[in-house]
């Protein structure tokens, strides 16, 4: 789902985008959050998040993302070597 000019997010989204921004940087250095904080806009973000009607099932959905995203990226790391 992205944006259409012109459309607004309701209020939830823009909580749950403010919060998973928060919770990013603050845990950048951890379980491939970085992602979060260098990559994703917002509209990559309310497409994760579609579906989840709470903060904390929000920044939960993501966090399984990124930590998947992060062991594929400490895999690849271990092979360069």
């Amino acid at each position: 789902m992205r944006i259409v000019e012109g459309m607004k997010m309701d209020t939830l989204q823009e909580d749950m985008i403010k919060a998973i921004r928060s919770h990013a940087n603050a845990n950048y250095e951890n379980s491939g959050w970085d992602y979060v904080v260098e990559c994703w806009d917002d509209d990559e973000i309310i497409e994760e998040i579609n579906g989840c009607n709470s903060i904390e099932a929000a920044i939960l959905k993501v966090g399984n993302i990124v930590s998947i995203m992060d062991d594929h990226r400490k895999d690849i790391q271990a092979t360069a070597f």
